[in-house]
C-alpha cells in the first residue's frame, strides 16, 4: 500500500476544530528538527477594526485631561446613550459591521473619558492643591513612584542653576499645623536641593547608588539618589503650584536636603530585587570606558544618569535618542532571542532559544509573557517602560498566530489598554513616537524591504535600511515639533548603530542577570558589551560633528505638516527615479555634500567664513565667544559662551580644528559653560584664565574639564605678551597679585612689582582684557570689566597703547555700566557687542550704543546681526555677517 505524506501546511489550513490542535502540536513538537520548508498561513487583508476605537480613545483622553469633571461625565453619558439608541437604527443588509464598529468606538470613548476624568480628579482632590496655591510649608508622607534623577544644568544669566534631585511621588498623608492628619493621594514632583562635593575629573570615577555626577561634571553624593520606588518618606517641604498647565502633578514639593531622608516605609520586595539587579549592572559596568559605562545601563534598564550632556546632544542630533532609554525595539530583541523572528513563528524552522530547548509554542508564549513581566519590574513600571513592553509584546501575538495581519490589531490593542490604564500617555510625545515608530515597522518597512530586495539589495541590509527609513519618515515630523530641527544623518546613523544595538542589549541583559550570582562573569559580559556600546557612541558623535548634520525647521505642528508634505514629495520623486540609477547617484552626492559641507565649497556658496578673517564674534546668545585667526584651521578662542552646541557650531563653521590657547576672561557661566563644545574633537594646547577663581563651582568645572582632557590651566596677568602665527597679544588686565610682604617690609612695599590695585569686587572686575594685533589691526577685548576696573585700566601703564584702537569688544554685553573715559581713549572705529536676542537685562543699553556712535564707532551686535567677522588689514577694515 502506498502512503501519501501530508505537508504541515495542509494541517494548518484545515478547518478549525478538534483535529487541528493535535496536528499543530505535532508540528511544533518537531520544530527542533529540520523537516523541510513550511509555508506560513495565507494572509488576508490587514485587519483594521481595532484602529478606530484605539484612536478615538487616544484623542478623547488627550482632550478630557485637565477639563472639569462635568465634561468627562457628559461624554460618558452621551456615549452610553448613543450605544443604547443604536439598536433602534434601521437595519439593512450591510448595517451589521458599521453598527458594531460604532458601538466599539463609543464604548472606548466612554471608557477613555471616564479614565481621564478620574485621573484628572486626582489633581484636584484633597488638600494638596489648595495648600500649593498658598505656598504652604507642610509635613507630609510621600511614596516614591520613580527613581531619583539629577537635573541638567541650566545657565541663568551669569550663573548655573544649582543641582537638584527630581523624584515623582504621591502624597499619602498631610500633617496640618493643628495636629490633624489628612489622608489623600495626590501626585507631586519632589525637588530636593543637594550639594556637590567635588573631586575627580568629569566622567572619571564611577558612582554608587547614593552618588552621581551631575551634568556639569561635579561629584554629587546624596542618600536621596539611593532611594527606590515604593519607598515611603516623611518630609518637611514647601508646596508650590505645578510649573506648567496640563501637568500630571498636583503640585511641586520643594525639599531642602538636610541629610538622610526619614524613611517610614520600606520599598516592596519586587523593587528591592530590581534595585539589586540595577546596582549589580552599575557595578559590573563601573570599570568600562566612559561611553560604555553611560550607555549600557540606559540600553538595558533605562538608567541614563551617567549620560553626559555632550553625549546626549550628539544622540539628539542623530535621532539616536531612543537607544539611550528602554524602548520597544530593545525589548523585542530579547523576545527575538527567546522566540526567534516573529515571521517564522508558525514555521517548523522557527528559531530562537525556546524551540532549540524543545519548548512548545504555547509554552514559549507563556515564557515570553513572564519575560515581559520581569522586564517591567526590573526597568520600573513607569510609563516609558510600560510603553516599551506593550509595543514590544506585539511580537508575542505574532508568535501565537504566525500572521502579519494580526500585528496592527495587536498594536491598536496595546495603545487602547495603555491609554485606559494611564490617560496621561495620550499627551506624551514619547508615547506618540513609540506608536508611530512601531506602526512604521509593521506597515511601511515590510513593503519597502520587499521593494529593495526586488532591486537586488541583500535581504538583511534591505530590512535594516527599510526599518530605519520608515521609522525616520514617520517620526521626523513629531521630533521636529520637539527640537525644531530635522536630522539629515538619522537614517545612516540608525542603520550603522542597528548592528551594534542587539549585541549590546543582549550582553547587557546577560550581565544584569548574572551580576547577583557571579560578578566576575557579569564584568566579563559587560566588557564584551563595551565594544558595541562604544560603536554606538562613536556613530552619534561622528554624525553630530558633521557641519550639515541637521537643518533648522519650524518647531510647530505647522512645521510638522510641512515636513510631511516634503517627505511625500521626496518619496514620489524617488519612485519616479527608480529606473534612473544615475540620478540616484547625483542626489546622493548632493546630499553628502550638504551634510559634509567641505569648507572650500561652503565658502563659495555661503561666503562664510569670509577669506582673510581676523576675528569672529560668534552668535552664542547671552554670552561671549570669540575666535582670533592664527592660521588655516587654527584659532585662539576667547571665552566659550553659555551653550556648548552654539560655540561648537561656530567653530565648525570656521573650520577650527586646532586651538593653541583658550582664554577664559572670567568664570561666569555665560563665558565658560560652553567649554565642552570648544574642547569637542579639537586639539587644545592650553587654557588661560583669570586668577580670581569665582564663582568657585564654575572655576572647579573648568579645571575638571581641563584635567579630563589633560589640558594645562594657567593664570593671566597684565604685562604678559604672547604670539601665535601672525597673531600677537598683550594682557592689559588684571594686574598681577602682589606677593605677600616679607619680614620687615612695610605694608604695600614690593619692589619691582606693578602698583597694586584694589582687590576686584567680583568676577567681572577680574576679567582678562587683551590688546590684540593681527595684520596691522588693533583689537581691544574687555571681557566684562565694570567701571571701577575700566577706570583703573585707563590709568594703568598700558593706557597709552589703548588709544585709537580699530575694534573694541564692548565690555559686559554693552551694559549701561561703562567708563566714558576709557571709551573716549579707545575711540574705536568698530564696536562689537555680544548679547542674546530679547534678553531680560536690556543689553545693550541705549546710552552705551549712543556713546559709542557719538565717538564715531560703527556699532554691530550679535542679537540683530548674527555672527560677525572682522576682515582686513592695515587701514582697511570690513565686517561680514553670517
Amino acid at each position: 500500500m502506498r502512503t501519501v505524506p501530508v505537508p504541515p501546511v495542509r494541517r494548518d489550513e484545515a478547518a478549525p476544530g478538534a483535529a487541528s490542535e493535535p496536528a499543530r502540536s505535532s508540528v511544533h513538537a518537531s520544530s527542533g528538527q529540520r523537516l523541510g520548508s513550511a509555508r506560513p498561513r495565507q494572509e488576508g487583508p490587514t485587519d483594521l477594526r481595532l484602529v478606530p476605537p484605539a484612536l478615538a480613545a487616544w484623542g478623547t483622553a488627550a482632550l478630557v485631561l485637565g477639563t472639569s469633571p462635568g465634561w468627562a461625565a457628559g461624554i460618558v453619558a452621551g456615549c452610553l446613550l448613543a450605544v443604547g439608541l443604536l439598536p433602534l437604527v434601521r437595519r439593512s443588509a450591510t448595517a451589521s459591521w458599521p453598527r458594531a464598529s460604532a458601538t466599539a468606538v463609543l464604548l472606548c470613548v466612554a471608557a477613555a473619558a471616564a479614565s481621564a476624568g478620574l485621573h484628572g480628579a486626582d489633581l484636584r482632590r484633597g488638600p494638596v492643591p489648595g495648600l500649593a496655591r498658598e505656598y504652604a510649608t507642610v509635613t507630609a508622607e510621600v511614596e516614591l513612584t520613580s527613581d531619583p534623577r539629577l537635573t541638567r544644568p541650566k545657565v541663568r544669566g551669569d550663573h548655573v542653576a544649582p543641582t537638584a534631585v527630581l523624584v515623582d511621588a504621591e502624597v499619602r498623608r498631610v500633617h496640618e499645623a493643628g495636629g490633624t492628619t489628612v489622608v489623600t493621594r495626590a501626585p507631586v514632583l519632589m525637588i530636593v536641593d543637594v550639594r556637590s562635593v567635588g573631586g575627580g575629573a568629569a566622567g572619571g570615577q564611577p558612582y554608587d547608588a547614593a552618588g552621581a555626577r551631575s551634568a556639569a561634571g561635579e561629584r554629587v553624593r546624596s542618600p536621596w539618589l539611593g532611594l527606590l520606588p515604593s519607598t515611603r518618606l516623611r518630609v518637611s517641604a514647601r508646596l508650590a503650584p505645578a510649573m506648567t498647565g496640563g501637568d500630571r502633578v498636583a503640585a511641586v514639593l520643594r525639599v531642602r536636603d538636610q541629610g538622610v531622608p526619614e524613611v517610614v516605609g520600606e520599598p516592596s520586595g519586587a523593587q528591592r530585587l530590581a534595585g539589586r539587579l540595577r546596582a549589580g549592572l552599575r557595578e559590573a559596568t563601573s570599570g568600562l570606558s566612559a561611553d560604555a559605562r553611560a550607555l549600557l545601563p540606559g540600553l538595558v534598564v533605562g538608567d541614563t544618569s551617567r549620560i553626559t550632556p555632550e553625549l546626549e546632544e550628539a544622540f539628539k542630533e542623530t535621532d539616536l535618542t531612543h537607544t539611550l532609554a528602554v524602548s520597544g525595539a530593545n525589548f523585542t530583541i530579547l523576545l527575538a532571542l527567546l522566540l526567534g523572528p516573529p515571521g517564522l513563528a508558525q514555521h517548523v524552522e522557527r528559531r530562537g532559544i525556546a524551540p532549540r530547548l524543545g519548548i512548545s509554542l504555547r509554552g514559549t508564549a507563556v515564557l515570553g509573557g513572564a519575560l515581559s513581566l520581569g522586564f517591567v519590574v526590573v526597568c520600573r513600571p513607569d510609563p516609558s517602560v510600560l510603553r516599551a513592553a506593550a509595543c514590544g509584546a506585539v511580537a508575542l501575538l505574532a508568535l501565537a498566530t504566525g500572521r502579519r495581519r494580526s500585528l496592527i490589531p495587536a498594536l491598536a490593542t496595546a495603545v487602547l489598554l495603555l491609554v485606559l490604564y494611564d490617560p496621561w500617555l495620550a499627551r506624551s510625545y514619547g508615547f506618540l513616537l513609540s506608536v508611530v515608530a512601531t506602526g512604521a515597522l509593521l506597515t511601511l518597512a515590510p513593503r519597502w524591504s520587499a521593494g529593495l530586495r526586488r532591486r537586488g539589495v541583500p535581504p538583511r541590509l534591505a530590512e535594516a535600511l527599510a526599518a530605519a527609513a520608515a521609522a525616520q519618515a514617520l517620526c521626523a515630523p513629531v521630533v521636529t515639533v520637539l527640537s525644531a530641527r530635522v536630522s539629515l544623518v538619522a537614517v545612516p546613523c540608525n542603520l550603522l548603530a542597528e548592528f551594534a544595538i542587539a549585541p549590546a542589549t543582549v550582553l547587557g541583559f546577560a550581565a544584569l542577570a548574572t551580576a547577583p550570582v557571579g560578578m566576575p562573569v557579569a564584568e566579563a559580559l559587560a566588557w564584551c558589551a563595551q565594544w558595541p556600546a562604544e560603536w554606538i557612541a562613536e556613530i552619534a558623535r561622528t554624525g553630530a560633528a558633521l557641519p550639515g548634520a541637521g537643518v533648522d525647521w519650524p518647531g510647530s505642528w505647522a512645521g510638522a505638516a510641512l515636513l510631511v508634505v516634503v517627505t511625500l514629495v521626496v518619496l514620489l520623486v524617488g519612485r519616479r527615479l527608480l529606473g534612473h540609477p544615475w540620478w540616484y547617484g547625483v542626489c546622493g552626492l548632493l546630499l553628502a555634500l550638504a551634510v559634509v559641507q567641505p569648507p572650500p565649497l561652503t565658502r563659495v556658496i555661503t561666503g562664510w567664513p569670509p577669506p582673510g578673517w581676523r576675528l569672529v564674534m560668534c552668535d552664542v546668545g547671552q554670552g561671549d565667544a570669540m575666535v582670533l585667526a592664527v592660521g588655516e584651521g587654527a584659532g585662539v578662542v576667547v571665552d566659550a559662551g553659555p551653550d556648548p552646541q552654539l560655540v561648537d557650531h561656530c567653530l565648525r563653521a570656521l573650520g577650527i580644528t586646532r586651538i593653541p590657547l583658550v582664554v577664559l576672561t572670567h568664570f561666569h557661566a555665560d563665558h565658560v559653560a560652553g567649554l565642552p563644545g570648544v574642547l569637542r574633537g579639537r586639539a587644545v594646547g592650553a587654557i588661560e584664565a583669570t586668577g580670581f577663581e569665582e564663582p568657585a563651582d564654575q572655576a572647579a568645572f573648568v579645571r575638571r574639564l581641563a584635567a579630563a582632557r589633560r589640558v594645562p590651566v594657567t593664570s593671566a596677568a597684565a604685562g604678559e605678551q604672547r604670539r601665535a602665527g601672525g597673531l600677537s597679544w598683550q594682557v592689559v588686565w588684571p594686574p598681577p597679585s602682589p606677593p605677600p610682604p616679607s619680614a620687615g617690609s612695610p605694608p604695600g612695599s614690593h619692589p619691582g612689582v606693578l602698583p597694586a590695585h584694589p582687590a576686584p569686587e567680583g568676577p567681572n572686575d577680574a576679567s582678562v582684557a587683551m590688546l590684540v594685533r593681527s595684520a596691522g589691526l588693533r583689537l581691544l577685548l574687555l571681557g566684562d570689566l565694570e567701571p571701577p576696573a575700566q577706570r583703573a585700566l585707563a590709568r594703568s601703564p598700558a593706557a597709552e597703547a589703548l588709544e585709537g584702537v580699530d575694534v573694541l569688544k564692548v565690555a559686559h554685553h554693552g551694559s549701561a555700566y561703562q567708563d566714558p573715559g576709557l571709551i573716549h581713549r579707545a575711540a574705536p572705529r568698530l564696536a562689537l557687542i555680544s548679547c542674546g536676542a530679547n534678553n531680560t537685562y536690556g543689553h545693550p543699553a541705549p546710552g552705551t550704543v549712543a556713546a559709542l556712535r557719538a565717538g564715531g564707532a560703527t556699532v554691530l551686535r550679535t542679537d540683530r546681526d548674527g555672527a560677525l567677522a572682522v576682515v582686513g588689514g592695515g587701514g582697511e577694515l570690513r565686517v561680514a555677517r553670517d
